[in-house]
């Protein structure tokens, strides 16, 4: 005998599903709305509000994907229920479940939306605060949007007194951000300076500022001229301090080198000198350290990719070959004692909404790809051998990313007011993460002091 499958009638079928429940979602908005109002103002000193947001996200992500999975299964059941039994009562029950399948996926897709919004406009760095746990008076600690060249770009500025001298941090790359790490790893500069960490387009929080077909060298380093003319005036400061770290170590010396009236110092770590031939050296070195570790898989890719400059979309992964492996080796060199960089915590900080924390990634891939290859025919050698602001080098003695043969020959040609060496002798690339209280003793105590920025 043959059963006909109705919609059933019972109970169960009467109750109505979540997407149609007004009651359960007004409490979840009142509940959000609670915690943004009542509760996150009171966590965001101590940074509280990073893990429960992160979960709540991750959560809703989650469910989005698996109710995204669960309506294209659905539909493709659907299909085949429709092919095999051609029977409408039975496709009208399968599609009433995709349909609300699909419902409350546009729901959670909506509430994703939502939080993906609200966590880049709420993204913040925390106060500075004092031994009491009161926030510093006339302190100052911001996410601030700035136009400079006619594009929006973020600054983290940082400080426990506005009166300080301010230093302008560049930050690696191209693409790379370290608004975070600064904070994380730097926290006693702001002691003593106001700390500005600029996110240059294409980087993180100023990821869109530019398009990447229109990035070049010479429109950071016109962004980087407007940006101090922004803080001059804005902290009514004669001359600022400028410290670029690896790439931003190039950068912040054509920022001196066009005006250097309007610099104390320029402070360079990491620092790049030819990129071409740090590419070839890291190249070599990468290959020699592999060869003696017997890694043949390493030395094969090497081999088949061949000896650097490179050019075109992949650039970022071919160079990523020997780069990331020298880092890894920097990491367990046994001279160097301190932290290294910890990519996770600076991309999960505050600083950062949620959209910003994968522009950190596409900055450090699709920027960097772009804009890096157009670098090949810099040489700070040839082309920036006089400079008329004093000039410190705080390099780490094993820095293996920016060679120290290079640093050395660059020195040594390198005519200004006053320089100096300064080596960090248990570093490699990053000296202000690995020996961070040395690096900002000798910030304050050489750099500072000497200068006497006011």
């Amino acid at each position: 005998m043959r059963t006909e499958l109705t919609p059933k009638t019972d109970s169960n079928q009467k109750r109505k599903p979540l997407t149609q429940q007004p009651v359960l979602w007004l409490g979840i908005m009142a509940v959000l709305l609670v915690y943004a109002v009542g509760v996150r103002p009171f966590l965001k000193p101590a940074m509280s509000t990073v893990g429960i947001e992160l979960v709540f996200s991750v959560g809703i992500i989650i469910l989005a994907v698996g109710s995204a999975l669960l309506t294209i299964g659905t539909l493709m059941i659907t299909l085949f229920v429709a092919l095999i039994t051609r029977e409408k009562t039975k496709i009208q029950l399968w599609l009433l479940k995709v349909r609300s399948q699909f419902i409350i996926f546009c729901a959670l897709l909506l509430v994703l939306t939502g939080v993906v919004l609200a966590s880049q406009v709420m993204a913040y760095t925390p106060p500075i605060l004092g031994e009491n746990g009161n926030r510093v008076s006339g302190s100052i600690a911001s996410l601030e949007k700035v136009k400079l060249n006619g594009r929006n770009q973020w600054l983290s500025i940082r400080g426990k007194n506005t009166e300080n001298p301010v230093l302008l941090f560049l930050a690696g790359g191209p693409g790379g951000t370290q608004m975070a790490a600064t904070r994380l790893y730097l926290s006693a500069l702001e002691e003593h300076f106001v700390v500005v960490s600029w996110d240059q387009p294409g980087a993180a929080k100023s990821y869109h500022a530019v398009p990447n077909k229109e990035l070049t060298p010479e429109r950071y380093v016109s962004d980087g001229l407007e940006l101090t003319q922004y803080l001059r005036k804005r902290f009514n400061k004669e001359k600022i301090y400028v410290i670029g770290e690896s790439w931003g170590s190039a950068l912040g010396i054509w920022l001196v080198q066009q005006h250097p009236e309007w610099y104390h110092a320029f402070i360079g770590t990491g620092q790049m000198v030819s990129f071409v031939d740090t590419e070839l050296i890291c190249y070599d070195t990468a290959m020699k350290i592999a060869e003696e570790r017997g890694d043949t898989a390493t030395v094969e890719t090497l081999k088949n990719q061949g000896l650097p400059p490179y050019y075109g979309k992949d650039v970022v992964w071919k160079e990523a070959t020997y780069l990331m492996y020298l880092f890894s080796y920097m990491a367990m060199h046994p001279e160097i004692t301190g932290p290294t960089a910890d990519v996770f915590e600076s991309m999960l900080s505050p600083e950062y909404g949620l959209y910003d924390k994968v522009n950190f990634i596409r900055g450090t891939t699709y920027t960097f790809n772009d804009v890096y290859q157009q670098l090949y025919d810099i040489d700070l050698r040839k082309q920036a051998v006089k400079l008329e602001v004093p000039v410190y080098i705080l390099h780490g003695r094993y820095d293996f990313n920016a060679p120290v043969s290079l640093v050395e020959e660059y020195y040594q040609v390198l005519n200004a007011p006053s320089k100096k060496m300064i080596w960090f002798e248990h570093s490699g690339h990053n000296p202000w993460i690995e020996e961070a209280e040395l690096f900002v003793d000798t910030m304050v105590n050489v750099v500072l002091k000497e200068t006497n920025g006011k």
